[in-house]
């Protein structure tokens, strides 16, 4: 038996998950409400919330998985990317447990672990399979041909999907984070009230800093004219800036099929609990026969279970890590 301890703290989610032999046991969440206050992520406050939540989220961890501490036969934790100083925190308190307990490591990669979130639970993707991560850092189409080799086919090349969302919803005046409001009240409006330009990069890259730029001028232009004009259109604005995020996605994702013929497809990340992404890869799916493979709500967001999973088949393959590492040396996958 293994059991493997997931540390995550990449942002601003303090949380830890123990796995036993491929199966997640505990999946504890500490959420820094502080950042609401000031519409984003403050990295400092966010390192020190990780200090104060790190013990008692790992101990509720291990008390929910029924197991000791000295019971853990490797620790995980996430090496990169993310915010430094919060990565820092758990990379300190990961290698720390590790001496105090000698036992093994495991720094792992975040976008990674957010594709082998696809093996916590059944069904299970096979080898090779496509997976568009988007999150509020990152928006990449990946060919996942093995557990460890991952090659990315296409990337954003300046703002992430995620960031997208949230910087439209900023725009609206919506509390941070927004990106969840967007979808909430896009279900209440009319997509094509208004027209958004498309991410148009080379080969199966992404762009996303025209369409915010082209969201805010539209935004200001009409409050200038009409001070109500966010109130009378939030849910056709909504839906609008959603569609065309979504359509960006799912136009590099059709090429990225057609190029390598792969009818396995995934999404991973925060923004793949998006209702309207999820609806337009289902839709996607029944147009073109594809098999599609979407995690639960708990392992899209920052979440330490996928880090644990990823762990596990770290072991599995006696793939660790040392006390030397850095915190931040797997930036990429």
């Amino acid at each position: 038996m293994s059991i493997i301890l997931g540390i995550e703290s990449s942002c601003d989610e303090t949380a830890a998950a123990v796995c036993i032999d491929g199966k997640i046991c505990s999946n504890i969440i500490a959420t820094q409400t502080i950042h609401q206050q000031y519409g984003g992520v403050i990295p400092e406050a966010a390192s020190r919330l990780h200090q104060q939540n790190i013990v008692p989220v790992v101990h509720e961890a291990l008390k929910q998985a029924k197991v000791r501490k000295n019971d853990v036969d490797v620790i995980a934790y996430t090496q990169g990317p993310g915010l430094l100083g919060a990565l820092l925190v758990g990379a300190s308190f990961a290698k720390g447990l590790a001496l105090a307990l000698n036992k093994p490591l495991i720094g792992i990669n975040h976008m990674q672990a957010h594709i082998m979130a696809h093996f916590i639970d059944e069904p299970k993707p096979a080898f090779p399979f496509l997976c568009l991560t988007v999150s509020g850092g990152h928006t990449q189409i990946v060919q996942v041909n093995s557990y460890f080799d991952m090659q990315v086919l296409g990337q954003t090349t300046d703002d992430a999907a995620g960031e997208a969302f949230d910087k439209a919803a900023k725009i609206l005046g919506l509390p941070y984070p927004g990106g969840p409001l967007i979808d909430k009240y896009a279900k209440l409006g009319n997509p094509h009230a208004f027209a958004f330009p498309q991410t148009n990069m080379p080969a199966l890259d992404f762009s996303f800093s025209g369409l915010k730029t082209s969201f805010l001028n539209l935004v200001t232009k009409q409050c200038q004219q009409n001070p109500d004009f966010i109130t009378a259109n939030l849910h056709d604005l909504a839906a609008s800036i959603q569609q065309a995020i979504i359509a960006s996605l799912i136009n590099k994702l059709k090429q990225a099929i057609q190029q390598t013929a792969i009818t396995q497809i995934a999404i991973a990340g925060g923004v793949s609990a998006n209702s309207g992404l999820r609806a337009a890869i289902q839709q996607l799916a029944t147009e073109q026969a594809l098999e599609v493979f979407i995690p639960k709500f708990e392992y899209c967001t920052d979440n330490a279970a996928m880090i644990a999973i990823a762990g596990h088949y770290h072991h599995l393959h006696h793939k660790y890590s040392t006390q030397s590492d850095s915190s931040y040396a797997k930036n990429r996958l």
